[in-house]
């Protein structure tokens, strides 16, 4: 994390010699791609391309370790839903029914397996490029770039100061909990019960939820006394103009999302199940 307290981290890779509108598009056009298949191939090239951005944004690998926790967490929670609610659902896209595994109630089917494999590919690739995009992009470059791109600067502004109290909370949470452990609370297993535990977090997020309420009232009185708003365009200091690696960069990206749309209308129409 960068000294100033922000998910930016320093660095010369060819990720943060880009504008913060090529990485936008990236994202936002790496995002549609994602949703549109259903298709592990797809997947597939798609993390071996992301895996291939990651190494080359040269982002710490201890940065990236919250993330990938949080992806994975996601994706088992997602998967045993799928798999207790809906356990045949793959058969409903296939059209055929290999019972597999008996829960009780009843079986789950290979193909909803498959399904379950290629949804969590579906999320796991999204992750390097939102990693690319929070940790290579600086805050107020990013604001500039989603007012430069049609986004009234008011919200561009408003998800600027997200991305930079992110960290502050934060640390906050930890001078809390570290406080709160000194006085003897219980916060891990083995240390009291599950009640007990979940009883003493009330005492870390109150006081979190009331600083930050507060920091909040005081950066809107900081921005009101200097009449934020009043008009209806701004100027951004940090803003850095397109160059060339730029264009050809969102020409990429153009012609990336041309070829996805033409494949998925053409050629991988459906859910890719070769079983």
């Amino acid at each position: 994390m960068s000294r100033a307290q922000t998910l930016y981290i320093e660095g010369d890779s060819i990720f943060h010699k880009l504008s913060g509108v090529s990485k936008i598009l990236l994202f936002v056009i790496w995002t549609m791609i994602t949703v549109m298949f259903l298709d592990l191939r797809v997947f597939l090239v798609m993390g071996l391309i992301s895996a291939i951005m990651l190494y080359f944004a040269k982002i710490p690998s201890k940065t990236i370790k919250p993330l990938l926790w949080i992806m994975v967490v996601f994706n088992i929670i997602n998967v045993i839903f799928i798999l207790l609610i809906t356990p045949q659902y793959g058969s409903e896209l296939v059209g055929s029914n290999t019972e597999l595994i008996n829960i009780g109630y009843t079986y789950i089917n290979k193909e909803t397996l498959f399904y379950v494999l290629t949804i969590s590919l579906k999320y796991a690739v999204l992750m390097p490029v939102t990693a690319i995009f929070i940790f290579t992009t600086h805050p107020s470059e990013f604001a500039s770039s989603l007012n430069k791109i049609g986004i009234p600067y008011k919200i561009s502004y408003a998800i600027n100061i997200a991305f930079r109290y992110v960290p502050d909370v934060q640390r906050e949470y930890r001078d809390i909990l570290d406080a709160q452990q000194a006085r003897g609370l219980a916060f891990r297993k083995g240390e009291g019960s599950i009640g007990e535990i979940l009883k003493n977090y009330t005492t870390i997020f109150v006081p979190l939820v009331s600083s930050s309420i507060k920091r909040i009232e005081t950066v809107s009185n900081a921005m009101e006394l200097r009449s934020f708003g009043k008009k209806r365009k701004r100027t951004w200091y940090s803003y850095e103009k397109l160059k060339g690696i730029d264009f050809v960069f969102i020409a990429l990206c153009i012609l990336a999302f041309v070829c996805a749309v033409y494949l998925k209308n053409n050629v991988l129409t459906g859910f890719y199940y070769p079983l």
